[in-house]
C-alpha cells in the first residue's frame, strides 16, 4: 500500500554474498519491538544446534515490564529445546527484577544445568562471571547486552570481547547480541545536564564525544557503532538489526549489534530474523536471495 510507512532503510539489514538460486521476494516484514525476545530465542535455538553445548550470559535479563515475565528473553532462551546449553548467568540490578529472575530459575532448573542469578551493577559483576573458571577458551559463549539505554559501560563490552582471546589467541571470541536505544537516544542524550549523567554517558560511549551522536542519522549512527565493534573489539562479522515499534507507525525502536566471530552465526541471525518476521522459506539460500533482490529493489 502506498500509504503504509517505510519499514527499512537502505542500510537497515546486512548484505551477504550472492548465491546462484532462484529468485525470491524481498523482506520488507518488521521485527516488532514486542517480538525482541522471540528473536533472541530464535537465535539461540540455531546457536545452539551448531554449537552443542554452551554458556549464556544476560547482562541486564530482567523484563522491562515486570508483569510480562511469560516474554522475558531469559525466560524464552531457558525454555528453548535442545537444552544443551548448561551455563546461565542471569544478571540485573534491580531487587524485584532479581527475584523475578529467581523465580524464572527455579522453574527450569535440571541435572547438569547451572543458573546462577547475579544480584547487582552487570558492569561490577562481569569481572565475577568471566573468572569463574566455566568460560573456556573452547566454551562457545554468548553475552546478550538489552540495556535500557546508557547502562552498559563500553569497558565491560571490551571485557566480553577479548577475554577469551585473552586465555587462548585463537579462541573464538564471546559472541553478543548489543542494543542500541534509537528510538529515544536522541531525546536522552539532550536531557543530560549534571555532570554525573555525563560522566555515566563517557563510560557507556567509551570516550567523550558522545553528543556528536544526537541528531545522528540513525542508520549511520548504528553503523558507526558496527565499525567500533570491529575495529576496536576485533570481530569479524557485525551486522545492525532493526526492532521496529507496530505502535509508531514503524518506527524504529532499537538496533540490535550481532557481533561474531563464527562464519556460520550471521546468515542463521538473518534465518532467524526473517522467522520472527513472519516469512516461512527458511532455507538459506532462499535467505541470501532474499536480501539480494531487497537490495536490487532499494538500490
Amino acid at each position: 500500500m502506498m500509504n503504509d510507512p517505510m519499514l527499512f532503510s537502505l542500510l537497515d539489514l546486512p548484505r551477504f554474498p550472492r548465491i546462484e538460486e532462484k529468485s525470491f521476494k524481498s523482506l520488507k516484514h518488521p521485527v516488532w519491538s514486542e517480538e525482541k525476545a522471540n528473536l533472541i530465542r530464535e537465535y539461540i535455538r540455531h546457536f545452539t544446534y551448531v554449537t552443542k553445548h554452551g554458556a549464556y550470559i544476560d547482562g541486564f535479563a530482567a523484563p522491562q515490564r515486570r508483569n510480562m515475565s511469560e516474554i522475558c528473553s531469559a525466560r524464552l532462551v531457558l525454555e528453548n529445546d535442545p537444552k544443551w546449553i548448561t551455563r546461565f548467568w542471569l544478571c540485573d540490578i534491580d531487587p524485584h527484577g532479581v527475584t523475578l529472575l529467581n523465580e524464572i530459575a527455579a522453574a527450569n532448573q535440571f541435572k547438569g544445568r547451572r543458573i546462577k542469578v547475579v544480584a547487582g551493577d552487570f558492569n561490577v559483576t562481569v569481572s565475577d562471571i568471566l573468572s569463574s573458571g566455566d568460560i573456556t577458551a573452547k566454551k562457545a559463549t554468548f553475552a546478550l547486552l538489552d540495556q535500557r539505554t546508557f547502562e552498559c559501560a563500553w569497558e565491560t563490552v571490551e571485557r566480553l570481547a577479548s577475554f577469551k582471546p585473552s586465555l587462548d589467541p585463537e579462541a573464538t571470541k564471546i559472541e553478543i547480541f548489543y542494543f542500541l536505544a534509537t528510538g529515544w537516544l536522541d531525546r536522552s542524550i539532550a536531557a543530560v545536564k549534571r555532570p554525573e549523567t555525563a560522566a555515566k554517558l563517557d563510560r557507556w560511549w567509551g570516550k567523550s564525544d558522545w553528543r556528536e551522536l544526537q541528531g545522528m542519522d540513525s542508520i549511520a549512527r548504528a553503523n558507526l557503532l558496527v565499525a567500533r565493534f570491529k575495529q576496536e573489539l576485533g570481530y569479524k562479522y557485525v551486522h545492525p538489526y532493526a526492532i521496529h515499534s507496530r505502535i509508531r507507525g514503524g518506527r524504529t525502536m532499537y538496533h540490535m549489534i550481532h557481533a561474531t566471530d563464527h562464519p556460520e552465526a550471521s546468515p542463521l541471525m538473518l534465518r532467524a530474523y526473517r522467522k520472527v518476521s513472519g516469512r516461512s522459506d527458511l532455507d538459506e539460500a532462499a535467505t541470501q536471495m532474499d536480501m539480494d533482490a531487497w537490495w536490487k529493489e532499494v538500490e
